[in-house]
Parts: structure tokens; C-alpha cells; sequence
């Protein structure tokens, strides 16, 4: 059974921030109340026992130590997210949610391009207005990512007539995947109830693991488990900014470290907040009045450092973007720069981080270099060429697409670009001698097409592998619906990636 994987490596730097929490936490219970009596007192998605919750439920009973590890981590969050469930009238168990999708985990990245709290993918980010660039994604954003999910679950809602287990099932797996389940039950003199839908497996536990965990919840001892205490009152503050700052500096004017800021402002993926905005910070209700003071002594110009750059010949505007970790657009915009086009001797001003970029623990570009390292056996690192994929550098270096997408903190379906550097881990070293041996280099660059294959009579995966000389791991991970199935059926719609060069 799948459990919580692909969550990231980030709890270590995950402690720091909870470490925070430390401060006198069982007094502040004792007299703020704690969190977790608050959400049971209005937990209201009540099941009758069920021999689905009860299996999703021993397994937490099997793994106490996973509950304690964490509600460690919800801390700083929690009571946000409670307080705008409480503000929708929303059901208290999705609280809860969190835990199942990532384990609390802000930085959690899965195969599918999920990320955050609530494991968002682009197109639903997109859909509830959340902006994902390269200098901040707002599905990571807690505050941001928090009401997009729980409007979403509400929209779901009220097109599935106030039932929220289907809610929560479409949550998972898609509101139209839903509703077919529901037309095929429908047509065939079914009950249309979440129990008798045919989903997809992952579906399927989905739903009984939050009622599983909501039993845990409602009473751990009953079931041998420990909640980390945590108080009934706000963790975070937001403070305005009212330009962009970056985040090292930011975290000395608050007297917190580098990896604390990231953990509660883990929408900013570089080492500044986005000059676009938002100019917000969310700091320890502690930090926040101290950082305000030491903010307002210092110059808005200062809140960011300046390099003077001499353009010379040959540069191009993403080489020198590249070069000082930042955006083409951000110089175009500072610079005044209408497009692309630089000259040899002019000088263009550009923003700078103020730490070495190895400071910023918990960067987009740290994380990735976190992961990198994760590796086992030889590292090769690779740079990508004009026409590379994932599947064609994978299948030169023979090793599976959805590892070279991990090693490198991505998603099989994320964009790689030239110039950029993958990380390979092999076997065995890769030479020019080994290499043409055991995959030579196509004559050609692989031209890679997109295809739609309608599976026919006696058709297996395997046999589809064969025939387009891919694997049957790349179907897979190509066909989200095809993922916990083990058969295909003739008629049913593949998406295939095909080399057309190859014989």
C-alpha cells in the first residue's frame, strides 16, 4: 500500500521552524487551550465503521510514530488553516487533509507536479488564480495555497450537491472521473453513494484514510497514538514589506535563521521575495514587531544589493540572467529594456543576493542541489542539448525517466531547457567507451513526437512497449489513468511519446 512517499527531504530543516514551537508549548496549552481540542470538538464527517477506514486506520495504528513526527510539523500552520475552515463553515476534518497530502511538508513535490501543502497542480493553481513564475509559486504559498484549496473543495461541494465524501474523492481524482463513475452506476441501477462508485485505487483509500485519521484524531489514546501539542493561538504574523527584500536579510532584521524564514514563506523560490509581489512576509508572531522596527530604519534601496554588469560581446540577456541567479524579465524591467537585444559595452543593473547562494538553505536551486546528492553509485552530471527530453536523455543513459526526474527534484513532465545540468546516477562510471557500447549515440537527434494510440483487440502494455520501443514504466507515468490499474481495453486512449527517427 502506498503511504506518503515522495514527500521531499526537507524535515530535518522542517524541525528548525517547529523547534520555534518549543517555548513554554505545554504551558501554553494548559492555558490557551490546545489546537487539537478545537478540531475534534467540531469534527462532523461521522462514518459508520467500515472495513475500508478500518484497514486505512490500522495502519496508523501500526506507525505511531509518523502522527508525532507529523503534527510536529503542521505547527506553524495549523492553526491558520483551521481558522479559514472555521471562516467557510467547512468541515473540520480538513484540517486534516494536509497529512494525507503531504505530510505538512510546504516543499512536498510528487511525480505528478503537486506541490505543497496541498499538492496543487499547475493547471488547478492556474484555474484559482494562484501565480507560478520563477521567482515565487503560490501553490506553495501557506497562506495563498490554503484559501485556493479550500475554495476549490468548496466548488467541488456545491457541484456534488453538498456531499463531501465525493467532494473529497473529486479532490483526489478529478471531478469529472467522479461523475463518470457516478453515470455508469447510474446507468447500470446502482447506488450513486461514494461506497458503491468504481474509482481508481488510489481513490478509494483516499477517502477512508481521512475518516481513519479523523478517528485517530478524535481519540489517540484509543488507538496507542501521540499528537505534538499544539497551542490554540496564532504561530505566524504577515508584515508588508511594500517592495522586494531579500530573504537573508530579511531574516537577520528578525533575528530568525535563514531556513525558519524559507519555512514560513515557502512560495519564494529564489533568494528574494518576487518583485512583482506579493511584498509580503510571514514571520513568528515573536520576530514580527522587531522586524517592522528595523525595517522602517532601512532604505527601501538597500532591501536588495546591485551589481554594475558590463555587457560584453557575446552575452545574451539569459547567460547573464543565468550568471547572477535571476530573471530576464527583472533586468528588462530595471534596465528598461523593451526585448532581448544587448549591446557590447553598456552596463545594466542588476539585483543580487547578499549571501552566497549556498546561504539560502531551502531555494528552489538548494533543494534541487539537496536532491542531486541523494543519489547512488556513479554521478554523471549531464548538460541538456537543444531537442533533449527526459525520455531521450533517460533512454541514452538507460535509467528510468521517473529517477532522472527525481534525482533532479522534478516532475517527468516538467520543461527542461539547453544549457541546463541534469544529474545522472549510474551503475557503473560512464566513458565514451562504456557508453557507446552499452547505448550508442543515434546518428540523429531522437525526434520526439506526441501521439494519441487507441488500444486494440490483444493489446497489452507490454506489446505497446514493444512496439514503440519504449517501456512500459514511460506509459504509465504518461497515462495518469492508468496509474493502480493493471489492465488496458481496446478503444481506451493512450498518450504516447514516440522517437520517429527510430528503426
Amino acid at each position: 500500500m502506498f503511504y506518503f512517499n515522495n514527500l521531499g527531504v526537507h524535515f530535518k530543516a522542517l524541525a528548525l521552524v517547529c523547534a520555534g514551537l518549543a517555548w513554554n508549548q505545554a504551558a501554553l496549552a494548559e492555558t490557551q487551550g490546545d489546537l487539537w481540542d478545537r478540531i475534534r470538538s467540531q469534527l462532523s464527517l461521522q462514518e459508520l465503521e467500515n472495513r475500508r477506514i478500518a484497514t486505512e486506520r490500522n495502519w496508523y495504528q501500526s506507525n505511531p510514530d509518523y502522527m508525532v513526527r507529523v503534527t510536529s510539523r503542521a505547527a506553524p500552520y495549523l492553526y491558520y488553516i483551521v481558522e479559514e475552515i472555521e471562516r467557510r463553515d467547512m468541515p473540520m476534518e480538513f484540517a486534516l487533509l494536509p497529512v494525507m497530502e503531504s505530510a505538512y511538508d510546504p516543499f512536498a513535490y510528487s511525480h505528478g507536479r503537486a506541490a505543497g501543502l496541498w499538492q496543487i497542480i499547475p493547471g488547478t493553481g492556474k484555474q484559482l488564480g494562484l501565480t507560478q513564475d520563477w521567482w515565487y509559486d503560490g501553490r506553495r504559498d501557506v497562506r495563498a495555497s490554503t484559501n485556493a484549496a479550500l475554495e476549490y473543495l468548496s466548488q467541488l461541494n456545491r457541484a456534488f450537491d453538498g456531499d463531501w465524501l465525493k467532494t473529497l474523492a473529486a479532490y483526489n481524482a478529478g471531478q469529472r472521473r467522479v461523475r463518470r463513475a457516478e453515470a455508469a452506476n447510474r446507468k447500470n441501477g446502482r447506488s450513486e453513494d461514494f461506497w458503491a462508485l468504481k474509482l481508481p485505487v488510489e481513490t478509494r483509500t483516499y477517502v477512508p484514510r481521512l475518516l481513519a485519521l479523523t478517528d485517530v484524531v478524535a481519540d489517540p489514546d484509543q488507538y496507542g497514538i501521540r499528537l505534538t501539542s499544539i497551542p490554540n493561538e496564532p504561530y505566524f504574523a504577515v508584515v508588508d514589506t511594500g517592495s522586494q527584500i531579500d530573504l537573508a536579510q530579511a531574516a537577520g532584521l528578525a533575528g530568525i535563521d535563514i531556513e525558519s524564514m524559507y519555512l514560513l514563506n515557502p512560495g519564494y523560490n529564489r533568494w528574494a521575495t518576487s518583485p512583482a509581489g506579493p511584498h509580503q512576509l510571514l514571520l513568528p508572531q515573536s520576530a514580527a514587531e522587531v522586524f517592522e522596527q528595523q525595517l522602517a530604519l532601512l532604505d527601501s534601496a538597500q532591501r536588495i544589493q546591485w551589481t554594475r554588469y558590463t555587457v560584453r560581446t557575446g552575452d545574451t540577456l539569459s547567460q547573464i540572467a543565468e550568471r547572477f541567479n535571476t530573471g530576464i524579465s527583472v533586468i528588462q524591467e530595471v534596465n528598461n529594456l523593451r526585448g532581448n537585444r544587448i549591446v557590447a559595452g553598456n552596463t545594466l543593473m542588476i539585483p543580487t543576493a547578499s549571501a552566497p547562494l549556498q546561504a539560502y538553505a531551502l531555494s528552489a536551486d538548494q533543494r534541487q542541489a539537496n536532491k542531486q546528492s541523494k543519489g547512488k553509485g556513479h554521478r554523471l552530471d549531464y548538460r541538456v542539448r537543444p531537442g533533449d527530453s527526459f525520455w531521450s536523455i533517460a533512454r541514452r543513459y538507460d535509467v528510468s525517466m521517473r529517477k532522472l526526474a527525481e534525482w533532479n527534484g522534478m516532475a517527468t513532465r516538467d520543461r527542461i531547457h539547453p544549457g541546463q545540468t541534469l544529474v545522472i546516477w549510474t551503475e557503473q562510471p560512464v566513458s565514451t567507451t562504456t557508453l557507446a557500447a552499452a547505448a550508442p549515440m543515434p546518428k540523429r537527434e531522437p525526434m520526439v513526437r506526441k501521439l494519441g494510440y487507441r488500444v486494440r483487440n490483444g493489446d497489452s502494455l507490454a506489446r505497446i512497449a514493444g512496439k514503440f520501443n519504449i517501456t512500459i514504466e514511460d506509459i504509465i507515468s504518461w497515462n495518469d489513468k492508468l496509474k493502480g490499474k493493471k489492465y488496458i481495453h481496446p478503444g481506451q486512449m493512450l498518450t504516447l511519446y514516440v522517437d520517429i527517427t527510430a528503426s
